[in-house]
């Protein structure tokens, strides 16, 4: 057993110490300081140490057992507090025990006895195999130290060349350690052999990497000479700026787009200018920028339009459902632009609320029509230069979203969607809106100037469409140019039949599943419909749909299920509670409570006017978050009553007696003129104590006089009526023709109830 020895240590992270080996290392740890200080001063030997994680420091458990002893040589104080250590490795040693004080930690170690597991035969024959593999990597790799390279060739003892030739070659800390705490002196060759072998191969992938790099950069600058011989061979031909060949292919471009005569003439002076500019100038830029714009526009490139009205039909009905009086517009439309070859047709403009098809229908008609389609979202525009472009006299500039959306098409007949055109802007920079006026304006637009391109350009071959939620915010003068074409929004019948039709396939294809793998009972539909979404479109409906598809899909995969029902009483599990109530009719007749009939955003709905007379001073008070034509209304029909009251049975005083009426769920915004004979029956009602029949519901406005006036929304409003169980619907008698537009399912079960005055309203509603 060899001697114990103590002596002081220190933990390096990214070196592993080898012994006759020679290094200099940096330390700025003050512990590490004392330690090199504590050993400087006893007999110059400290040992050096790794560890599994560097971060925990010097502990027993964490630092590798075999370390190496050095001999210090110098130690030099550096200009940032470090020092600066000498050291030679001398030999390997096993760590007893460790002892950490304030300043440094202290090890006791005994040496390590290495050996030979094989003859001399085998350890020479591994000696000549670390020389040769240390001359291939001398090959391989350049700036090898020939102090190194001298004592490679004089060492005999293979365990020496070892720690020299792993210190020297191999990069990996793993492997490092590896043949530092390898004692067997064969094993650890054969070990290095290994390691030399993976170096040498590394160092040929880098070599190989290196040169196929320097190939690339030779060709690189192979290309620039050539470029700046070129240049100068122009100068000699008089094309001192480089730009006759370029000029050429514009040209040639210029010839195949058959450009009219004022914009060959245009750019006839813009190449001129090109020759004369400076190509380090942005002058020059500019003049190029131009150039490729004006070539960029399909000048004379015209779609092959299909002339089959059959086909633009059945398009129309196969990717849309319902919406039959703005298919049967559009196909007119269609026909008169089949059949005139330059017709002045209006612009159709497709008003409705989000989510009811219009910018699907404006695709539909392109695919019918055999165009390109082109969406241009207006939404937010408030700079008049993004319709006409921008002025070339700034580097920047570029031309407006017109002349970009037939850079887009790359015909001169697309199919324009102008988006969202209730939605511009308006600011210091201009009116869109007044800019528009010549796109959408047929005696004006075949000679459309954008005013980056600078020449006319005719837009009459190109067929605009637009959208809009709101007509109240689009300019009269705009929406003079077009033709307003209304979707209204979907009735319950429909949305079932857009689910079932088109949105269900949809979603069971987007989610990998098959028709068998999931199936939705016509209940569960209609509540998705009336449960889970209100609205005029489908869009939350589509969101719904998607949720039980991967739902059910995560369902199928997780439980190991063949396929899934969607039912009335498993649809919750999918998609929550349920979040809006049903509709429903009062369980039985009630004074001052009357039903009326309201038109939304989202569809029709039925809306309760609740009445309490009160003794007190005379005032009347209307409540529940209603605008100003309802106020008026409540206005009207007070006025009616009092000016009737003996005729209606009315007899109250009306200076000591209060009024309040109210619509509840106030936290909604309610308003419009169609709830005037609503008010009005339901005051009658309180003032008379005459219950009101809780099957009824109307709609309809008053006049002072008593008449019944004409509403606007009857679909909506006898949908929601039908929604909710209604028996009867009064109505005003000038909305008769209206009838005409609602669905018979919608009409069923009710009887519809026509009236003029007042006196048809109260005779239909009141208990007798």
């Amino acid at each position: 057993m060899s001697e114990i020895r103590v002596m002081p240590i220190i933990l390096l992270d990214d070196l592993v110490v080898y012994p006759n080996c020679n290094y200099t290392i940096s330390l700025e740890d003050e512990k590490d300081i004392s330690a090199i200080k504590a050993a400087m001063g006893d007999d110059n030997y400290i040992a050096i140490a790794n560890a599994e994680d560097f971060e925990k420091g010097i502990i027993e458990n964490n630092i590798y057992r075999i370390v190496t002893v050095c001999k210090i040589k110098n130690a030099m104080r550096g200009l940032d507090s470090g020092v600066k250590l000498a050291v030679k490795g001398v030999e390997r040693a096993y760590v007893d025990t460790i002892t950490r004080n304030d300043e440094f930690s202290v090890c006791a170690i005994e040496s390590v006895v290495e050996f030979n597991s094989e003859d001399e035969e085998k350890t020479s024959a591994c000696l000549d195999i670390l020389k040769d593999l240390f001359s291939k990597y001398r090959g391989v790799t350049p700036f090898i130290q020939p102090v190194l390279i001298s004592e490679v060739k004089k060492c005999d003892d293979i365990g020496k060349l070892s720690d020299i030739l792993a210190d020297k070659i191999v990069s990996k800390m793993k492997s490092k350690r590896d043949i530092l705490d390898e004692t067997d002196v064969y094993e650890r060759a054969v070990k290095l052999i290994g390691y030399i072998e993976a170096e040498i191969e590394r160092a040929n992938i880098k070599n190989e990497i290196a040169i196929k790099a320097k190939e690339k950069i030779d060709e690189a600058q192979k290309e620039f000479f050539l470029r700046e011989e070129l240049k100068v061979i122009q100068e000699e031909l008089g094309d001192k700026s480089g730009v006759g060949e370029e000029i050429a292919n514009y040209k040639k471009k210029m010839e195949e787009l058959k450009l009219p005569s004022y914009a060959v003439e245009k750019l006839e002076s813009e190449f001129k200018k090109l020759k004369r500019a400076n190509s380090a100038t942005p002058d020059s830029s500019m003049i190029r920028d131009y150039i490729e714009n004006v070539l960029a526009l399909p000048w004379s490139k015209m779609s092959v339009e299909c002339k089959s009205l059959k086909k633009a039909e059945k398009i129309l009905n196969k990717e849309h459902y319902g919406l039959e009086k703005v298919k049967e517009r559009i196909l007119e439309y269609l026909a008169v632009r089949m059949k005139v070859k330059n017709p002045n047709a209006p612009i159709l403009c497709l008003f409705g609320p989000p989510g009811v098809g219009k910018t699907s229908i404006a695709k539909s008609v392109a695919k019918a029509l055999g165009r390109e389609y082109v969406r241009m979202s207006l939404g937010g525009i408030s700079d008049e230069a993004e319709i006409r472009g921008h002025r070339r006299t700034y580097l920047g500039s570029m031309p407006g979203r017109i002349m970009n959306a037939l850079k887009q098409a790359g015909t001169s007949n697309p199919l324009i969607l102008l988006d969202e055109i209730d939605k511009l802007g308006r600011d210091y920079k201009g009116d869109p809106s007044a800019a528009l006026l010549e796109v959408l304006d047929g005696e004006q637009n075949i000679n459309f100037r954008d005013n980056y391109i600078e020449m006319p350009y005719d837009l009459s071959h190109c067929l605009f469409f637009c959208t809009a939620n709101s007509l109240d915010t689009i300019p009269a003068p705009l929406r003079d140019r077009m033709e307003i074409v209304e979707l209204s929004s979907y009735t319950t019948e429909e949305k079932y039949h857009i689910a079932s039709d088109y949105l269900i396939p949809k979603h069971l294809e987007a989610n990998g599943l098959e028709k068998g793998d999931l199936k939705f009972k016509k209940e569960a539909i209609y509540d998705i419909i009336e449960g889970y979404t209100r609205e005029a479109g489908v869009r939350g409906l589509e969101r719904n749909i998607g949720k039980v598809c991967r739902k059910a899909l995560k369902q199928i995969m997780d439980e190991e299920k063949t396929s899934v029902n969607i039912t009335s009483k498993n649809l919750s599990e999918y998609l929550g509670k349920r979040i809006f109530r049903p509709e429903s009719i009062n369980s039985e007749n009630e004074v001052g409570i009357c039903k009326g009939l309201a038109w939304t955003a989202v569809g029709g709905t039925t809306l309760d006017v609740e009445v309490n007379i009160i003794k007190g001073k005379g005032s009347y008070k209307i409540t529940g978050n209603v605008g100003k034509v309802m106020e008026e209304s409540y206005n009207a029909a007070l006025s009616y009553i009092r000016a009737n009251s003996e005729e209606l049975g009315v007899d109250i005083d009306f200076d000591k007696t209060d009024v309040h009426i109210h619509i509840p769920e106030g936290a909604t915004p309610k308003d419009g003129p169609s709830a005037g004979i609503t008010m009005a029956t339901a005051m009658i009602s309180a003032m008379t104590k005459t219950p009101i029949r809780a099957d009824v519901a109307m709609t309809g406005e008053i006049s002072i006089r008593g008449k019944v006036m004409p509403i606007g929304g009857l679909k909506e409003k006898v949908l929601a009526a039908k929604r909710a169980g209604v028996k009867k619907v009064i109505l005003p008698i000038d909305n008769a023709p209206d009838l005409e537009e609602i669905p018979e399912y919608g009409k069923e079960d009710i009887q519809f109830v026509l009236a003029s005055k007042m006196s048809d309203v109260l005779t239909n509603s009141l208990v007798k």
